[in-house]
């Protein structure tokens, strides 16, 4: 299992990623899907153009967040299993907190994968359901969610989205998703960011959680961030 290190922002970590997948090859444009596109990071090299395609479920708050994108070509809103996209179409994936929200998740990420050539990477961010606020989130009742959001979360942050969190959105999951696929982690972090940040009274339910479960589900965190890379040539089944 690849060590895990602090992160002060994924944008950089990313970044640097990017600039080290386009260092010494001929590339031009970087064709990206952006699956989970309510949350707007668009990603900006310098020389480098960058084509976005967005992906994600018709919810009302995606949809009114996607349409409100100008960094996006096109976007394709609907079920994740059987959105059309183009087999090997895209150099990079940036997966941003989609997999905690969606039933089906490995489903929905490995049809993901069948649209990333061969060598791309995964930019991927999600909410770890092992942490304190991915077991607060995925236990507080749909209602309540609804009816504290806006007090809870900076302006402007589309939501409440579902709270699924099936076994994929953990470290564990993910590293045996990989394993099985033949794709390679090349970094595997941890961040505090969103609601458990953004105001007090979350932060101060999470470090509460966090007690009660005697740090099972720790507090130190409620984000993995990661970089994964789809070899050029390897053994796996489905991609």
């Amino acid at each position: 299992m690849s060590e895990v290190r602090s992160v002060a922002r994924s944008g950089d970590l990313f970044e640097q990623r990017l600039r080290e997948h386009c260092a010494g090859q001929p590339i031009r444009r970087l064709d990206v899907l952006v699956a989970g596109c309510a949350h707007g990071e668009p990603l900006v090299l310098d020389h480098i153009e960058t084509r976005a395609t967005g992906a994600d479920e018709d919810l009302p708050a995606v949809r009114k967040v996607v349409e409100e994108r100008a960094d996006l070509v096109s976007y394709s809103l609907g079920d994740l299993r059987s959105v059309p996209l183009p087999p090997r179409g895209f150099d990079v994936i940036q997966l941003s907190f989609l997999l905690e929200r969606v039933r089906h998740a490995e489903l929905v990420f490995d049809r993901l994968l069948q649209a990333l050539r061969p060598g791309g990477l995964v930019l991927l961010r999600v909410r770890d359901r092992r942490s304190a606020y991915g077991l607060l989130d995925r236990l507080t009742p749909g209602w309540l969610r609804r009816l504290l959001w806006r007090a809870l979360v900076l302006p402007g942050t589309p939501g409440p989205l579902p709270a699924v969190y099936e076994p994929l959105a953990s470290s564990d999951g993910l590293h045996a998703f990989c394993l099985s696929r033949g794709l390679m982690i090349t970094d595997d972090e941890r961040a505090t960011s969103g609601p458990a940040r953004a105001r007090r009274p979350v932060a101060a339910l999470v470090s509460l959680v966090s007690k009660l479960t005697s740090g099972r589900f720790p507090a130190s965190h409620d984000e993995i961030t990661m970089v994964i890379r789809k070899p050029q040539h390897h053994f796996a089944r489905l991609i």
